[in-house]
């Protein structure tokens, strides 16, 4: 049996009377390492290769079961998405129960039950062990990778993919990823609409039978049983599991560049940018420099609020609400990255001040009250993680997977108590790379990348697409002479009923409703000519939240929280949102809509304008060459398009929009259109 024996003492510190005097001209000594005891865990393996590691806590009848594939990553090439997608679709059928019958039988032991592309995880009540083992059993060796599920998988990521063109966050990832490993490394691939294209179910199964295999697996069970139980549960469900051969693949070891570089993305109408820093970092699980190199890193801006890169750019300068740096310990490569998002006018001076902390802490040793800050709360979180009983299993799983010192883990707090000023200065020394960085950014081109010129080397940004290829100019194509915004505009009113007939509506009521996380939200528009809107959404009787624009002021109200708008770029939102029919008053907006060209948009050419707001927001609108109707609009946070359109009252309105909600596309399908229906006009009151 082995045992993993962690003894934390509590650490004392001298108490002193209030009138002691003290020696500061000396460093004070560190005191003992706290430590506290740990648990036990045993482990055997089944003949078939399986390594199996048992923690037994009596304290609650419950039981979990967690299967982990011990297989390197590789390149999925133009197929890439398949693996996350064969894993995933393990559960969606089996040979003898449908997805269906699986969700049933999950439901009714009350378990949790879910698959990935390295394992799979189960939990419920122990008396129901011998009941989740078999679905556990089924799933893992008899899956069918139902074609209709796959397509449902493909048809959401696909969707999802959309939003990734206006998501700072997910732009600046992608371009991060592949610019730190490369686009041939596993760890810069990108899912992309034409690797979606590429899978198939075959390709599923073919990963799944060749990786598969209990030879290089470990299950890991936590709970109410112990070793003995454990075995004859694992012999009869997984006895059977045949063991097989297993690729193994190496890649060269990305590098940080010879110089630093500046890669952008272009985020249209944007007002803020998100900004990284990074680089690759060859820092495997357990290696010795780890704990110090922890250490470093939350001084820096890992987690503490006393990081230096949260005090200085949040605390000192208020650009951003957060910012944190991370290192990750990767056995085939890591890397470094600080990130956070701030405004247009301070992204080049974001960078600078980042790349100022990491050269700081190079160049000047810290203090010892950050040492000590950030110590304490490594040492908080440590013991706050050993409440889980799964903390013992993911030691054990850690020891055995990366063939760790079994007392790594005994010996942490330890390890953690003895690093040193000098330590942190040579860590620093060791893996920030100021000069050998890559600066990521995601934001408005025309506002940020000339201000990013000299922070790069060569004295150039490259720019990529939000997917981190090389950005290929957009194939906007010119417009016939003299043709104009208003041109489109105008051809948009006669496509939907025509000047008189628009001109005719001074009150509309439109209501749709949408599925969001599988809750039912009932949305309402009232507006009024010419320039008032309210906008209510809803869940059943109950209203979630409201937004107000009178013309002069807007009030966003949710949860009962309310915000003010007189200006800026919510403020420009809704004066835009406010008429009815921007198309026919545009010139009332105060607003210089320009025509760009034509950009081909869901497989139909469409006019591109573009509109800049008095506090800089952009907003781009696309309207249809052969319809003249408006298929879509975008701005830096999000887009919406338009379809379906119907004719109300001689007047055609979409009556189903898709609109980006944060990471969520939501699909709203217009259930009535109301023309000049009277309003209160207490409904547009503040």
């Amino acid at each position: 049996m082995k045992k993993i024996i962690l003894i934390f003492l509590v650490s004392f510190f001298a108490v002193y009377t209030v009138n002691a005097q003290l020696d500061r001209s000396q460093r004070p000594q560190p005191g003992p390492a706290p430590t506290i005891q740990l648990g036990d865990f045993e482990s055997f393996t089944l003949d078939n290769g399986l390594q199996v590691i048992v923690v037994e806590n009596r304290r609650i009848p419950v039981i979990s079961f967690q299967l982990t594939l011990n297989i390197d990553p590789y390149t999925e090439g133009d197929a890439k998405g398949y693996v996350d997608m064969a894993g995933q679709l393990m559960r969606e059928g089996t040979t003898n129960r449908s997805k269906e019958e699986i969700d049933e039988a999950v439901d009714f032991i009350g378990a949790n039950l879910s698959t990935f592309s390295t394992g799979m995880f189960a939990s419920s009540l122990t008396r129901h062990s011998d009941a989740l083992l078999d679905l556990m059993s089924d799933i893992l060796l008899n899956p069918t990778f139902p074609q209709e599920e796959l397509e449902r998988r493909i048809t959401q990521t696909r969707s999802g993919l959309q939003t990734i063109r206006t998501d700072g966050s997910s732009i600046a990832r992608n371009v991060s990823m592949t610019q730190t490993f490369g686009p041939d490394h596993p760890y810069g691939e990108v899912v992309t609409e034409a690797t979606l294209d590429n899978i198939n179910v075959d390709l599923l199964r073919n990963y799944y039978n060749t990786y598969w295999k209990p030879n290089v697996a470990y299950m890991v069970i936590v709970g109410d049983i112990d070793a003995a139980e454990a075995r004859n549960l694992m012999n009869r469900y997984f006895g059977s599991w045949q063991r097989g051969d297993v690729p193994t693949h190496t890649y060269p070891t990305p590098t940080p560049p010879a110089a630093r570089r500046v890669a952008f993305a272009e985020r249209p109408g944007a007002t803020q940018s998100v900004v990284q820093i990074t680089y690759p970092v060859v820092l495997p699980v357990g290696h010795e420099d780890a704990i110090k190199v922890s250490v470093m890193n939350g001084i820096l801006g890992g987690g503490v609020f006393s990081g230096r890169l949260m005090q200085n750019i949040r605390e000192d300068k208020g650009w951003t609400y957060g910012i944190r740096s991370n290192i990750t310990n990767d056995r085939i490569v890591g890397r470094f990255i600080a990130s956070t998002e701030v405004r247009n006018s301070v992204t080049d001076s974001t960078a600078i001040e980042i790349l100022g902390e990491m050269s700081r802490l190079i160049n000047e040793p810290v203090t010892d009250r950050d040492l000590e800050l950030v110590k304490n709360f490594m040492t908080g979180q440590f013991a706050r993680s050993l409440e889980s009983p799964r903390t013992i299993a993911n030691f054990a799983l850690n020891i055995k997977r990366f063939g760790l010192p079994e007392d790594y883990y005994a010996t942490y707090l330890e390890k953690l108590h003895a690093v040193t000023i000098e330590d942190v200065q040579q860590m620093a020394r060791k893996y920030l790379k100021p000069d050998n960085s890559i600066i990521v950014v995601a934001g408005n081109k025309a506002d940020v990348v000339e201000s990013l010129e000299k922070l790069s080397h060569t004295g150039t940004v490259e720019i990529f697409d939000a997917f981190g290829a090389p950005f290929q100019e957009s194939a906007l194509r010119e417009v016939p002479a003299g043709f104009t915004a208003q041109n489109v505009f105008e051809k948009y009113i006669n496509a939907i009923g025509g000047r008189e007939n628009v001109s005719n509506i001074s009150e509309l009521k439109i209501v749709g409703k949408a599925s969001v996380q599988g809750m039912e939200i009932t949305l309402t528009n009232f507006m009024k000519a010419p320039n008032k809107v309210r906008s209510e959404q809803a869940m059943g009787a109950q209203v979630m939240g409201t937004q107000v624009f009178n013309g002069e002021k807007a009030i966003i109200s949710q949860m009962g929280q309310k915000m003010e708008f007189t200006e800026g770029a919510e403020f420009d939102a809704f004066k835009l949102q406010s008429m009815m029919f921007m198309e026919k008053d545009y010139s009332k907006l105060g607003m210089n809509p320009v025509l760009l060209g034509i950009e081909t948009v869901d497989g139909k050419d469409a006019y591109k304008i573009e509109i800049e707001g008095p506090g800089g927001t952009k907003v781009y609108y696309y309207y249809a060459v052969e319809t003249g109707l408006k298929i879509r609009m975008e701005t830096g946070e999000g887009f919406s398009t338009f379809s379906d359109y119907r004719k109300v009252d001689n007047v055609k309105f979409p009556h189903v929009q898709t609109q980006q909600m944060g990471p969520m596309i939501i699909e709203v399908v217009t259930q009535e259109v109301q023309i000049n229906p009277g309003f209160d006009s207490s409904l547009f009151e503040l």
